[in-house]
């Protein structure tokens, strides 16, 4: 018996772009895990300033922002394969949160001490029953530090922009390349960087780099890490 049929807390860091939640999502799926995606938490809560007109040219009215926080309500649906649909105080926005304006606000917005602290614990809720996988910057090391299983994903920054890239012009999304690959170093800078919780891989952590992998590939690399363990 493996360690996942004890119905554990998996947690998967590392940098944007990584493809962390095409990971996360494929594990939750074959192990009967349920997958919560915490980056879309902090881009819901991102979507939400940008629509109060908190943040402004990288400077955030944090009295504004405090006063929105608890009335902010986060909350995840799944669709009948098992995707997530983040709802923002009711509203599936899980489109909206993933646009270029979006990615290139939430650094900062993540970076306060208050979203932080509202969303870990709303994130610990998620883990109380375990049986589940959780992608985001610091869920091995703040969210749930003794998570029984830790990844720490990374990939060449051009390799994760030509990825973003590719992803939003299949959505129909107008976007330029160079936007998005100075987008993704910007957001590795502030994600390492930021005082509080910032982007590490844990101690305990394995760490995947998938440059050169597909999908396919992540899962059989993690099926024979399992068998290990």
């Amino acid at each position: 018996m493996n360690i996942l049929q004890n119905k554990i807390v998996i947690a998967i860091d590392g940098f944007s772009s990584c493809g962390k939640s095409t990971f996360a999502k494929k594990i939750a799926r074959k192990y009967s895990y349920t997958y919560v995606d915490s980056g879309a938490m902090y881009r819901a809560v991102t979507l939400s300033c940008i629509r109060h007109n908190i943040i402004d040219n990288g400077t955030v009215d944090l009295v504004k922002l405090n006063g929105i926080l608890n009335n902010i309500d986060i909350d995840f649906e799944y669709d009948n394969k098992g995707n997530q649909i983040t709802k923002l105080n009711g509203e599936n926005v899980e489109n909206e949160i993933r646009s270029i304006t979006v990615s290139s606000r939430v650094s900062i917005i993540s970076s306060i001490g208050s979203v932080r602290e509202k969303l870990v614990k709303l994130q610990q809720g998620f883990g109380v029953k375990k049986g589940i996988v959780m992608d985001g910057r610091d869920i091995g090391t703040a969210v749930f530090p003794d998570a029984k299983l830790k990844i720490f994903m990374t990939a060449d920054p051009k390799v994760r922009a030509k990825r973003r890239y590719d992803e939003l012009i299949a959505k129909g999304d107008n976007v330029n390349y160079d936007d998005i690959e100075e987008n993704i170093i910007s957001r590795d800078h502030l994600d390492q960087t930021r005082d509080i919780s910032p982007l590490a891989k844990a101690d305990d952590a394995i760490t995947l780099d998938n440059t050169y992998m597909l999908p396919e590939d992540q899962v059989i690399w993690l099926e024979e890490i399992i068998n290990k363990l």
